[in-house]
């Protein structure tokens, strides 16, 4: 899997690999062996790694034409194992001694070569530029290349790509460049493998470099699951991504994302309030089944239930009872407010059950409009309504088909449609709009809300025969401020997020701050806040001036309290005029409003009365 660690300083790199050559009793009077396969065996290498050969000749290379006709370079491609599949370019500057070494099946690992672009870079596991003198074996000092590592859509690392001559090569100059051709490679592995049946998402900082090798790439399905990405938008977004839903991402709703025009820019911004600019393309083609990405890609480990369980007894309790109830074919109805954890803990269920290889299909009720619900549950006959598609549509309760359908904020379902899913849950079977069979469907049920869904039937807002059908067992996942075991969700949270190099930690100061906020947010919030604050922070401890400006907000007093119960990180009000102050605070509202222990609205209503802000 792909090592997110901070890059090893060029020279220790160098130090590092001389020092691993010795120690496999290389000197540097040695000749590489290259210790090139047998031709059979260089047959088979061959024949396997087809797939990565094509897509970097056919595909990415003709992109850098100039690179190979404006400059006497060779470039190599390398498997994981650094057995050399390819060569383009000029050779004539190849020493006639090493010609094997660059022949398909030659190894050019530093085992066997030496310090070296290739070998050093699958060493290391990240980029490298390997000039004369830095190689171990002085019988390639003749030599000067830059080489990075190309990962496939499951982050394994399958190749190396290398840009190599006898000339003088600009180190940084080639080492970017090879980077840029390496995540070409890795973004068209991932297209060729997705886009047929998947959305995508290119985003970048800036609208005018979206079409650059170097955006942002997310591969997500019509459920808002993301199921690839490129290694750029792990940078870009400062997270990993697999497993995750697209609307924990952007502040975007899915329709809204499914529905936007190709090709028409739009503005993104993080739920940590990050902007970017970002382009959507559709599915060269519709997909007919629903498709399982762990079984074609191989991602991360689902998440652990273990996880969920940091001590507070409510949760141990929630989700012990709920995984024994999944199990049992029991519905299981998860109350609680918006952000404590409720689709994160049905994605822990789903990985922790024995239908963990089947689809986990996610429908949020209260994000689909009411007039497209029933044909995206229920599915439709071709022809059924105007613009249903001409091949129809199986709907996602037939799509959770021996698997689990996750219903959140069923709530908000409309009533019309309430009759419709009892008419499912009763009979296990659904029907599609348009008339035509009844198809047996075979799913497990989890429900969510963050309503009272008995009060809902009272008002006469959710039938009661439905009510009684998914609440098979109700669990309570209480809100962050009211946890018991907040101070491991802060170092879990923490841990989550950070950079393997960032750890200082929190501030007591902060510590503190979590430990009183009220979370309306709850965990969502609790996410969003770190991971701006890691951001600010960099490698520095997490300190109060990293923390976003509303997470403050929420801990001052309301308007008319007494300002001894201001914030204990606000200095206390003095008796100067409000312009002086205002001055002092250099014009910063917020911060103002803290000081003096009152809401910001009150404090620009003072401010505009002086005349010191625009009415």
């Amino acid at each position: 899997m792909v090592d997110f660690a901070k890059a090893v300083p060029h020279d220790q790199l160098v130090r590092d690999s001389w020092s691993r050559c010795e120690g496999y009793g290389l000197t540097q009077h040695s000749t590489p062996s290259f210790h090139r396969a047998a031709e059979p065996d260089v047959s088979e290498l061959l024949q396997g790694q087809q797939a990565l050969v094509q897509t970097t000749q056919r595909e990415v290379l003709p992109y850098y034409e100039n690179i190979l006709s404006n400059s006497n370079c060779l470039i190599l491609l390398a498997d994981s194992q650094g057995q050399l599949l390819q060569s383009w370019g000029d050779r004539r500057f190849v020493d006639p001694g090493q010609r094997a070494g660059f022949m398909p099946g030659a190894s050019w690992v530093e085992r066997d070569s030496g310090t070296n672009a290739i070998g050093t870079a699958l060493a290391s596991g990240q980029a490298v530029h390997i000039q004369r003198d830095e190689h171990f074996l002085k019988a390639n000092r003749y030599l000067s290349g830059a080489a990075s590592p190309i990962y496939d859509a499951s982050r394994q690392l399958i190749g190396v790509l290398d840009v190599s001559s006898d000339s003088y090569l600009p180190p940084s100059h080639t080492l970017g460049m090879v980077k840029m051709m390496s995540q070409s490679v890795e973004n068209r592995l991932i297209l060729n493998l997705f886009q047929d049946d998947y959305f995508q998402l290119i985003f970048n900082t800036g609208e005018d470099n979206l079409d650059s090798q170097w955006a942002g790439l997310v591969i997500f399905d019509e459920a808002g699951l993301i199921v690839s990405a490129n290694r750029r938008a792990d940078s870009l977004l400062g997270i990993g991504l697999s497993q995750m839903s697209i609307e924990r991402l952007f502040d975007a709703p899915l329709l809204h994302l499914l529905n936007q025009p190709e090709e028409l820019p739009l503005l993104l911004r993080t739920l940590g309030r990050q902007r970017f600019h970002g382009i959507m393309r559709r599915p060269c083609k519709p997909r007919s089944q629903p498709r399982d990405f762990r079984k074609s890609a191989g991602k991360a480990p689902l998440l652990d239930l273990s996880s969920l369980d940091q001590g507070d007894q409510r949760m141990q309790q929630a989700v012990r009872q709920a995984q024994r109830m999944l199990e049992k074919d029991i519905p299981v109805l998860i109350h609680g407010e918006t952000g404590v954890g409720k689709e994160v803990l049905v994605k822990a269920l789903h990985g922790a059950s024995s239908r963990a290889k089947a689809p986990l299909i996610a429908v949020n009720c209260a994000a689909i409009p009411g007039e497209l619900i029933e044909s995206e549950l229920f599915g439709y006959e071709k022809g059924a309504f105007t613009g249903a598609h001409h091949k129809g549509s199986s709907g996602l309760i037939r799509k959770a088909d021996k698997g689990i359908l996750f219903l959140d904020e069923i709530g908000d379902m409309p009533l019309n449609l309430q009759a419709r899913l009892l008419r499912v849950l009763q009979d296990r079977c659904v029907q599609p709009l348009g008339g035509g069979e009844a198809y047996p469907v075979d799913f497990r049920l989890i429900c969510a809300t963050n309503r009272s869904l008995r009060q809902e039937v009272e008002s006469g807002r959710f039938r009661q025969d439905l009510y009684y059908r998914v609440n098979g067992l109700a669990v309570e996942l209480p809100p962050l401020r009211l946890r018991t075991d907040k101070r491991a969700l802060f170092q879990r949270v923490w841990e989550q997020h950070r950079e393997p190099h960032q750890w200082a930690g929190l501030s007591t100061e902060v510590q503190r701050l979590f430990e009183r906020h009220p979370w309306p947010g709850n965990i969502r919030q609790l996410s969003s806040v770190t991971q701006v604050a890691l951001a600010l922070a960099d490698e520095q401890q997490i300190r109060i001036e990293h923390l976003p400006q509303d997470f403050l907000l929420d801990l001052e007093p309301a308007p008319g309290k007494d300002c001894r119960s201001a914030p204990a990180y606000a200095p206390a009000p003095d008796n100067q005029p409000l312009h002086v102050q205002f001055e002092a605070c250099r014009g910063n509202i917020s911060h103002l409003a803290r000081r003096l222990g009152v809401s910001r609205n009150t404090l620009y209503k003072r401010l505009r009365a002086e005349g010191l802000v625009p009415g």
